[in-house]
């Protein structure tokens, strides 16, 4: 997808991006896509999690070369988490790699990691709190740099363990404790102590947050990436299964309280009793991974296969050119995002989702689970 900035106005946006550990990659690959296409600026940017990860990189690359930076330190910071993850114990049986299957529940390692998670704290398991990640992130992001990117606002959140809080931190605050505290669950590592205060997920607390966005900017249209799904039309059975949906719901509930605030104010100003005030009508967006995470397990979200992470990226891509080609035009003047639908106590009568685009569906076609991108 070329770059089209000469072809159509650009138009600015804030990115709000969810955490989900390397379904992310899903992320990349629409921010990689955005990036390429050129025709949207971005004013700030809210991460949570494996979100706060692509947004930093993001910042990093920005402030180093622009946009084409920005892509290149997104491939960088995603292939040292591949070249890492060959590393793990946790991998992919041989059956599953023949039959092109993502999922890790079969994998020995993994069962028998989530059963001691199940049992014991990581103060027991981990006392040394080694986490490969960590020294991916503070190898491959300049921190500096993040810190000192004044086109871009980035914004990362975290739980305060003590009061359940959320903490969001400024860009000037960004530092490698800080995204880890992001990216903390609370069953595999040790809490993030920052100034002497631990911290956990932020997605407890907002998956992610968007309310730093009323505060820092103008720009009253935000782009969601989405790739955990608020609903799903079937039962959970299994013992993963269910502990997946608890934290879907769990990691949700933050996202949809603010879906239920900035549709308040909608109607409000429709209404025109917030005339004269400084309330603005904020102009939801989204690019779901829905597709693509419905017919993935949970256990995939610690899958770091390189070939994983190029399947998601691609998925991430076509999803992004299916939102620009339906939906750039209304970027500006109206919400692409029902968010009376998503807020609603019950289930509608009409699908989930809108069904994949046509470069999405494409791109399913042509990447198989199991072959990895081209």
């Amino acid at each position: 997808m070329a770059a089209r900035t000469g072809k159509a106005k650009a138009k600015t946006v804030n990115l709000a991006l969810q955490g989900g550990g390397s379904h992310g990659a899903f992320t990349w690959g629409v921010l990689d896509a955005l990036l390429e296409d050129g025709r949207l600026e971005i004013s700030g940017i809210s991460g949570t999690s494996a979100g706060a990860m692509n947004a930093v990189a993001l910042a990093d690359g920005w402030v180093s070369d622009g946009r084409d930076g920005a892509r290149e330190a997104l491939h960088d910071f995603w292939h040292a988490v591949g070249r890492t993850g060959r590393f793990s114990p946790v991998q992919r049986t041989p059956f599953d790699m023949l039959w092109g299957n993502w999922s890790l529940e079969f994998s020995p390692a993994y069962r028998f990691l989530d059963l001691l998670s199940r049992v014991f704290s990581p103060y027991d398991t981990n006392p040394l709190d080694i986490n490969p990640l960590r020294d991916v992130v503070e190898n491959q992001i300049d921190f500096e740099r993040v810190r000192h990117c004044s086109d871009i606002r980035i914004f990362v959140s975290a739980t305060n363990v003590w009061t359940g809080k959320l903490r969001v931190f400024a860009p000037e605050e960004l530092t490698p404790d800080v995204v880890m505290a992001s990216a903390c669950l609370p069953t595999l590592f040790k809490a993030v102590e920052i100034d002497g205060v631990p911290y956990w997920d932020g997605g407890f607390g907002g998956n992610p947050a968007l309310f730093p966005f009323f505060y820092e900017n103008g720009t009253q249209d935000c782009l969601l990436v989405q790739i955990n799904p608020i609903e799903t039309r079937k039962t959970p059975r299994t013992a993963l299964e269910i502990q997946e949906r608890m934290n879907e719901i769990t990691f949700n509930a933050g996202l949809l309280r603010e879906f239920r605030a900035i549709e308040f104010v909608r109607r409000l100003i429709a209404d025109g009793r917030l005339e004269g005030t400084r309330y603005r009508e904020i102009r939801m967006h989204r690019i779901a991974a829905d597709a693509v995470v419905s017919e993935l397990p949970a256990s995939s979200k610690v899958n770091a296969e390189w070939a994983f992470l190029q399947y998601l990226k691609e998925m991430g891509r076509a999803a992004a050119a299916d939102f620009l080609e339906q939906n750039f035009d209304a970027i500006g003047e109206r919400g692409t995002l029902d968010l009376s639908a998503e807020i609603a106590p019950h289930i509608l009568p009409q699908p989930l989702d809108k069904p994949a685009g046509r470069r999405m569906r494409e791109a399913m076609q042509r990447l198989r689970p199991g072959r990895g991108a081209s």
